[in-house]
């Protein structure tokens, strides 16, 4: 199985990234509330949702409960030093990464 990266900033942001072949629109949010966090939107390249509001944790597949989908992988996120520390406001991007997985 092959990883790659798909760049973030620490910063919500909405771009276009190509995922076993086929373009998505991806919106990256912060809810700054308890329990909180960074969410990911994922959007077809004409606009229809697809999934909406994943929080981006550690430790699991984002995509495991959508694999009926077929988005032809899986979304992983990993912090520098800490594989398990999930992404805060300020490293998304720089220490916290997010990976997709091909299948």
């Amino acid at each position: 199985m092959a990883f790659f990266e798909i760049p973030l900033s620490p910063t919500p942001q909405e771009f276009t990234v190509m995922l076993a072949g086929i373009e998505y629109r991806m919106r990256v949010v912060y809810a700054d509330a308890p329990e909180g966090g960074w969410l990911l939107d994922i959007n077809a390249q004409v606009g229809t949702q697809i999934i909406l509001g994943v929080p981006l944790v550690t430790g699991a597949d984002l995509l495991e409960q959508y694999a009926y989908l077929g988005l032809g992988g899986g979304l992983w996120v990993a912090t520098d030093g800490d594989p398990e520390a999930e992404p805060t406001f300020d490293n998304l991007g720089n220490a916290s990464r997010l990976f997709f997985e091909v299948r």
